[in-house]
């Protein structure tokens, strides 16, 4: 039996399967990020899964997973919960590139909570830009896309009665947003909260604009940078790719990209990708 995860800083998708067949046993839990979390912290998440037994190997994509200090703090901890299992910790980004190229060469990125890009050869990642995080960087994900909203709302940047309608919805004053933002965990995972209501109100033209912009500063601060990025073809995944892909498609029309799979989560192919796997 396998098990495979694939996580980011706000949810974690878990499935387990057999490589010759029988139907997969899928769970959610939180997301986990080694980058925020203690090792206590990860123990309580993983404490929560079904009482799984036979796991002969686990395959743990992660946000947060780059690091080497990050994946042994992974490694241990999955140890822990699994000791009779192989433990493999990745990052999400390699996740992606394996769901969504297989063994065939293109560029992944990701936009949800955060977002990442890489480029692919069909075995490993071989260029990567640093997404630096939603302070610096995380162009085009959630927890942006949040950021510029609340930046909108509290700077009036937006019309009244859109303005109206988030306060009266999340019930946050300036001073809150600052709290949660600057003292307390995962700001990430809280600003990337606003994705609904912005997708809710796309259709209002400052919204869309919001959106749209973000998702060019992704392309001009991340993709445009890979050489062959006209010709490869350019796979994402995520829930901000998924729920905004009308406007991912145009930018990417625009900037000269070729558009590949756009899919919510990578986990249905990096089932095949490990079946296949005989090693």
């Amino acid at each position: 039996m396998k098990l495979i995860a694939d996580s980011g800083s706000s949810k974690t998708e878990w499935c387990l399967f057999a490589a010759d067949g029988g139907v997969p046993e899928n769970a959610l839990s939180a997301g986990i990020n080694p980058f925020y979390q203690e090792l206590t912290d990860i123990e309580k998440v993983l404490m929560e899964l079904p009482e799984w037994e036979g796991i002969q190997e686990v395959w743990f994509y992660g946000a947060g997973c780059a690091g080497e200090a990050q994946r042994n703090k992974l490694v241990t901890a999955l140890e822990g919960r699994f000791p009779s299992a192989r433990v493999e910790v990745e990052s999400d980004l390699l996740g992606a590139a394996r769901g969504l190229c297989g063994r065939s060469e293109g560029l992944v990125a990701i936009l949800g909570t955060g977002s990442n890009s890489c480029h692919y050869n069909g075995r490993e990642i071989v260029e990567h830009i640093s997404p630096l995080g939603f302070i610096l960087g995380d162009e085009g994900s959630g927890a942006v896309l949040g950021r510029k909203l609340v930046s909108a709302v509290f700077k009036r940047q937006l019309p009244a009665d859109l303005s109206a309608a988030f306060v009266g919805r999340y019930d946050l004053s300036a001073l809150q947003v600052v709290e949660r933002v600057y003292r307390q965990p995962f700001p990430n995972r809280f600003l990337a909260g606003f994705v609904p209501f912005i997708l809710e109100h796309l259709e209002v033209p400052v919204v869309r604009r919001l959106v749209r912009e973000s998702f060019v500063e992704f392309f001009d601060r991340n993709i445009l940078l890979y050489p062959g990025h006209r010709e490869l073809p350019l796979h994402f995944t995520g829930s901000v790719a998924w729920f905004f892909r009308e406007l991912l498609e145009e930018v990417a029309l625009e900037k000269g990209c070729r558009l590949g799979a756009v899919r919510r989560s990578p986990m249905e192919a990096l089932m095949v990708f490990h079946a296949a796997e005989r090693d």
